[in-house]
């Protein structure tokens, strides 16, 4: 790098390690005053200007501190990783700076840093770097990581962690699906793992095998279970899987979230307070096996039964099939023994209730024959006694109705002559009033005959064809001819 010119510049003091924040910028301030009056009137290169920076930054800031950060973004390149850091107030970026860690202390560092974390080193951890600070004319300011301390990682993670627990409590989500009943029958499972993954296929072959049987059926869904994009997957595989209820028309049985095994780092990708709360939402029972006997992540928390591997899930699942046959056959043999007991029990009473009958049956038909007879005789005797009134009563009124009848007879035949009588007279009259009528009509019909009516002076008109009498006016009409008869 090119020294500039600064020969009326006074030397910058070298700051001892031990000195405090405020005393450094203190000293900081004083020289930069100075610097400010030397260089009032001085023009400079760019070039120059910043390789005064790059010094008083070497000459200031020569001894190595540790900074708190969170890695944004990582990259590597020919073994070289590149940072960039930043500083949050409230999820405000407030400070941020690019950050290099050179090759020849990469792999050194990563390795203790994986060792100790179980984890890789990845974006939007929050870390503790012990680093020297370093200016380029032409890159500009960066920080050169010297060393990684990983326990401030595993306190910070476990921070978090403490504070989603605190706040899924505090929503009283943490124990939310816990609270809903084991199912009675498990026949439909949703079931979201990583594609392909081997903690899949060992699930799968034992869920396969209880599939092919028909106790149970299961719906696959697939989500990548490691990496910054693994919550918003999982998230959506579960969305996707709810639409279970638009064919079915029914909730699941149950939701399965299964991992394999891998790398214990990977589980911190799955305490996602968005993930927990979904899962502990669900309406129905959530079962998982992440794959860990040891390292429990937040989904084990709000899980409604957390297991260690999904193999053992699938065993819980064929273990609670197989109780509840085991359970429904003791129930279909204790049923079959009661129904045995309860036939038994009423065959003998039906025995019992039988000879009973029987016994009352005899006595009673016994007695009903006694006064079957009894009434039969009774009836007999009434019916005769019935009889021999009843011919009694049909004699004299049969005396009664001859006597009557003839007194009636013999009125109607008085009656009958008085009528006879009446009618001649009434007939005779009548003859002689229709023979004087009758003659009366033929006198008036022999004086208005036409003859004599012609005779009399009177004229009579007829049609052109003396078919009709013309009586009335209404009759004539113009240009018509009638014929006038007169007398001869």
């Amino acid at each position: 790098m090119r020294k500039p010119n600064l020969s009326n510049m006074k030397p910058a003091k070298v700051l001892a390690p031990a000195k405090d924040l405020a005393t450094l910028e203190a000293e900081l301030a004083e020289q930069e005053n100075n610097i400010e009056v030397n260089l009032e009137d001085t023009v400079l290169r760019l070039s120059d200007y910043l390789s005064a920076v790059d010094m008083v930054i070497k000459q200031t800031f020569n001894h190595r501190v540790w900074v708190k950060a969170e890695i944004r973004n990582l990259s590597s390149k020919g073994g070289h990783y590149y940072f960039e850091l930043a500083e949050k107030d409230d999820g405000k970026v407030i400070a941020s700076c690019r950050g290099n860690l050179w090759r020849f202390k990469a792999a050194r560092v990563l390795a203790k840093f994986e060792r100790a974390t179980g984890m890789p080193l990845d974006r939007d951890l929050t870390v503790l770097l012990k680093v020297s600070a370093g200016f380029h004319a032409q890159y500009g300011f960066s920080l050169t990581i010297e060393d990684i301390d990983p326990s401030y990682t595993l306190g910070d993670l476990a921070r978090q962690y403490a504070e989603m627990v605190d706040r899924l409590t505090g929503e009283g989500l943490l124990n939310l699906n816990q609270q809903l009943p084991v199912p009675f029958d498990i026949e439909h499972v949703l079931v979201i793992a990583p594609e392909k993954a081997a903690g899949l296929g060992d699930f799968q072959a034992d869920a396969d095998r209880l599939a092919r049987t028909g106790a149970c059926h299961f719906h696959y869904h697939n989500a990548t279970f490691q990496g910054n994009h693994a919550p918003s997957e999982i998230r959506q595989a579960i969305v996707n899987a709810q639409q279970f209820f638009d064919t079915y028309k029914h909730l699941p049985d149950l939701l399965v979230i299964i991992r394999g095994g891998g790398a214990v780092g990977d589980l911190a990708y799955l305490n996602d307070y968005e993930l927990a709360a979904l899962v502990a939402e669900q309406p129905i029972p959530v079962w998982v096996g992440i794959g860990h006997e040891r390292d429990k992540v937040i989904l084990d928390e709000v899980a409604h039964t957390s297991f260690d591997t999904p193999s053992k899930v699938i065993a819980a699942i064929m273990t609670h099939l197989a109780q509840l046959v085991t359970q429904t056959l003791q129930y279909q043999a204790q049923i079959k023994q009661a129904a045995q007991r309860q036939l038994s029990t009423a065959a003998q009473q039906t025995t019992r209730q039988l000879s009973q009958i029987q016994s009352q049956t005899i006595g009673q038909l016994t007695a009903l024959q006694k006064d079957s007879d009894y009434a039969w005789r009774s009836i007999q005797q009434s019916a005769q006694r019935q009889v021999k009134q009843a011919a009694r009563l049909t004699s004299e009124l049969r005396t009664q109705t001859q006597a009557a009848a003839y007194q009636q007879l013999t009125v109607a035949a008085s009656a009958s002559q008085n009528n006879q009588k009446t009618i001649m007279h009434s007939a005779q009259q009548q003859l002689i009033q229709a023979q004087r009528d009758s003659e009366h009509l033929r006198d008036i019909v022999l004086l208005h005959r036409p003859s004599r009516v012609l005779k009399q002076g009177y004229t009579m008109l007829t049609d052109a064809k003396d078919k009709q009498i013309l009586t009335s006016g209404t009759q004539l009409h113009p240009e018509q001819t009638v014929h006038i008869l007169l007398k001869r």
